[in-house]
């Protein structure tokens, strides 16, 4: 993938996937706090609210993150971060890390594969990556949803907790609640993030604007962000909604999609996005610079240990 001169000999399966996942839970430490209030953003106006949190109500990405920080202290905003490193850990390792692999072997090992290979192949990644992974995902969700404040009932109160209170009273469907549109957005997400970081990099290279370092990651990833938000906002929405939702509250994520639509309009589909393009934007520029660092320090590392064998 990108990252490598032509010259580089291709660092081996374990060593993408360990870097993939490790970048992304240093991406998920910076930029938690973003994609908590993007939840938040997401799900207000879904349900009335009683008690200690009725008069609560969020506005814009930097002011849902002062009033979570006023009411429910600043922890708040890292409610889930456990759920949030493991869903990395198992997803991202996927998702990122086999997406060379598995455009290798769609083009039969061929280089320069065309958009639609590249396309496909970010949708496989992400779609086996959300089936591997959608449980830490739905515990995740429901802890940067639910509120740390006196007065209001606690759905959970730990991850271990939640994901055995989710079987106990929904069974493993609860687990696997949204797989659907999760694998729907992340089939989105990978596929535009990726293929997006690609190309803008390689027209960035071809053209030579900037040479295969830092300056070049940023810039490739930060676009990618953009892109990829504006794509996957709606599909987002729906999926963070319909995952935090109680049992009974939709009858599917279609039935949620077209319940959103009709009692909020269009631009609930868009709820959040200022912090999801802020989170995305981010937490890109930190993946892809950490997975490019990464996998080269692995490589040296690796090089060094076989010469000195």
């Amino acid at each position: 993938m990108v990252g490598l001169k032509p010259s580089d000999v291709p660092p081996p399966l374990t060593v993408k996937v360990l870097s993939a996942g490790t970048a992304a839970c240093i991406a998920d430490l910076v930029t938690f706090p973003l994609d908590t209030a993007k939840v938040r953003l997401q799900i207000q106006g879904e349900k009335a609210v009683t008690g200690a949190a009725k008069g609560i109500r969020y506005k814009g990405v930097f002011g849902t993150i002062s009033t979570m920080m006023r009411t429910e202290g600043p922890r708040s905003l890292y409610n889930g971060l456990v759920a949030g490193l493991q869903r990395q850990m198992a997803f991202a390792s996927i998702r990122i890390g086999l997406y060379d692999n598995v455009k290798s072997f769609y083009t039969r090992g061929k280089d320069n594969p065309n958009v639609a290979v590249r396309i496909l192949a970010g949708c496989t990644t992400g779609a086996m990556a959300v089936s591997m992974a959608q449980p830490t995902d739905v515990v995740k969700v429901r802890f940067q949803a639910q509120m740390n404040l006196q007065g209001v009932g606690r759905r959970y109160n730990g991850t271990m907790q939640a994901y055995r209170q989710i079987f106990q009273l929904e069974g493993l469907r609860g687990l696997w609640k949204g797989t659907l549109p999760n694998i729907t957005r992340n089939a989105l997400v990978n596929c535009t993030e990726l293929v997006s970081y690609d190309l803008i990099k390689e027209a960035i290279l071809k053209h030579r604007l900037l040479s295969d370092n830092l300056p070049c990651h940023f810039v490739s990833a930060f676009g990618a962000g953009f892109i990829t938000t504006v794509i996957a906002s709606p599909v987002d929405v729906v999926k963070t909604r319909y995952m935090n939702s109680p049992p009974g509250q939709y009858s599917s994520s279609t039935n949620c999609a077209w319940t959103m639509l009709t009692k909020e309009g269009p631009t609930a589909f868009y709820k959040g996005f200022v912090p999801s393009f802020l989170r995305l934007g981010s937490w890109n520029v930190v993946m892809f610079v950490s997975f490019e660092q990464l996998k080269r320090a692995m490589m040296v590392s690796r090089n060094r240990i076989e010469a000195a064998a």
